[in-house]
């Protein structure tokens, strides 16, 4: 009988040693947000807008240099336009007119957040990621690709913002606006520094 509960006792504390030692070599790596940069590009059947979003807090979790997991925080009161033939009061206005409800609604949701939920490396450096983003208080899942180097990591992603409440201008929900159309699909190319 003390003998089986010895054994018992010895698995538990092997099981244990193994679970705190795998918990401990997750580290989290703080990305550096002045260093980092956010680009925005949103098309419409005339054209095309772009600029920046500033990044608030932000880590990546690494587990012997493997990417497993993160997020990061990006600061919607932040939004620029950086269109090369818009500037003055057309681009104040845009800016604006982004950050109002009927994009972003950046006074009652300052922030956006996306959150890395799993990570599997697909080859080189490149890992197929899976992750949730929320946007204007809506969580949707999200997948793409990112790469991680040694103190850098980079992604393209692709969000169709009707599924987070953002309606101007989208075809999925107002009829005949014609060339007046904003695609819902909008990119964000992602340059986290840490």
């Amino acid at each position: 009988m003390k003998k089986n509960m010895f054994k018992s006792l010895m698995a538990f504390v092997v099981v244990f040693s193994m679970i705190s030692f795998v918990g401990n070599s997750l580290k989290e790596k703080e990305v550096k947000v002045k260093k980092s940069e956010i680009t925005w590009k949103g098309e419409k059947v005339t054209g095309f807008h772009e600029g920046k979003i500033q990044l608030k807090d932000g880590f990546l979790l690494m587990d012997a240099g493997k990417l497993k997991g993160g997020e990061f925080v990006m600061d919607m009161t932040s939004i620029t336009v950086t269109d090369p033939d818009l500037s003055g009061e057309d681009k104040g206005k845009l800016e604006g007119h982004l950050k109002s409800d009927d994009f972003f609604g950046a006074q009652n949701h300052p922030t956006a957040k996306l959150v890395i939920k799993n990570a599997s490396k697909k080859s080189g450096n490149t890992y197929g990621v899976v992750g949730e983003l929320t946007i204007k208080g809506k969580t949707n899942p999200v997948t793409f690709n990112m790469e991680v180097k040694e103190n850098e990591a980079e992604a393209e992603i692709t969000i169709d913002r009707s599924k987070y409440d953002v309606r101007y201008g989208s075809g999925s929900f107002f009829d005949d606006l014609g060339d007046k159309t904003i695609y819902d699909n909008f990119e964000l190319d992602i340059d986290l520094k840490f």
